[in-house]
């Protein structure tokens, strides 16, 4: 992809599912109150990150383009 995003997630709309984690572990952890983190608020564009934020509950996961800051998911409607 070439690409790089910023991976946020909104903590007060967080469950603490797991699902992020389960479908990208290394782009996701838990935290001891069970609230999703990125591991790093920016990363190379990666099929399991968008997996992860698609599969998210609650909608939770935002990504976003870091050069342009496009909406990556979920998509401007």
């Amino acid at each position: 992809m070439g690409d790089r995003w910023q991976v946020t997630v909104d903590r007060g709309v967080c469950i603490g599912s797991g699902m992020c984690a389960a479908a990208a572990p290394d782009g996701f952890r838990l935290d001891t109150a069970r609230q999703s983190h990125p591991v790093a608020p920016e990363t190379d564009a990666d099929e399991r990150i968008l997996a992860a934020a698609e599969g998210c509950p609650v909608e939770a996961i935002t990504l976003t383009s870091a050069g342009s800051g496009e909406a990556v998911f979920p998509p401007e409607e």
